[in-house]
């Protein structure tokens, strides 16, 4: 998968430990690509690696990952799926 990416999304960041999380590639005009991670899903590794409770978790995703600004293609987090059943 990281090879896809890697040919896709040249020079988007990439979250190390977490491409368990990785759902796709998004764009948006005049940005490069960028990966699209699941909120939830990076919670869930943060508390099975790392042994964090929920709160932690939730806590250092805020500041860790959400808060880092690398460059333009900082990786976007899923955060609602507002209808799962919808087909795109």
């Amino acid at each position: 998968m990281i090879d896809i990416i890697n040919e896709q999304a040249e020079g988007a960041v990439l979250l190390d430990g977490l491409d368990d999380a990785i759902l796709g590639i998004v764009e948006e005009f005049g940005n490069g690509r960028r990966i699209l991670y699941s909120r939830s899903k990076i919670i869930q590794i943060l508390c099975e690696r790392d042994s964090m409770t929920e709160e932690e978790a939730e806590e250092f995703y805020s500041y860790n990952i959400l808060g880092l600004y690398a460059s333009e293609q900082n990786p976007v987090f899923l955060d609602i799926i507002l209808d799962e059943n919808k087909n795109l």
